[in-house]
């Protein structure tokens, strides 16, 4: 391999870590799409089909999935002033499928066993928050 080669391979590895954010900025950006039609369908479409505390788990994700792709959305947007920004990206998305995910799932089915998933999303969801506030705090820029 020349050194053309190497650097143009590093260029391209380098150029897809930079855009990671963004892609996952997109991810998020679809989770918050995604709690507006949730949000609508259960105001307008389920509430003769299910009863008042499934419907409360229905509010309680869409309104925790837009709080939580509202964050992430901050976090691209910063992902050029602070360092290593992946990691809480990651934990906004998949605390956004376990702690949302899990509560339409027993929403619609009733199976509350799906309820032991929750607490793992609400934990994805602080670990994103402490590792922002660990950056912004130790942000030198």
């Amino acid at each position: 391999m020349s050194y053309q080669d190497a650097e143009s391979s590093s260029s391209k590895l380098d150029q897809k870590t930079l855009h990671l954010p963004y892609r996952l900025g997109a991810f998020l950006a679809l989770q918050a799409f995604f709690s507006i039609a949730a949000g609508a369908f259960g105001a307008h479409g389920l509430t003769e089909i299910l009863d008042p505390k499934s419907l409360g788990w229905w509010h309680t994700a869409s309104q925790y999935l837009m709080y939580h792709a509202l964050g992430g959305l901050v976090v691209v947007a910063l992902s050029a002033y602070l360092p290593s920004t992946k990691s809480i990206l990651l934990f906004f998305c998949v605390g956004n499928l376990l702690f949302a995910g899990s509560l339409y799932a027993m929403a619609l089915t009733g199976y509350t066993l799906l309820g032991a998933i929750t607490p793992l999303g609400g934990l994805c969801y602080l670990i994103a928050w402490g590792l922002l506030a660990s950056r912004l705090w130790h942000c030198r820029h």
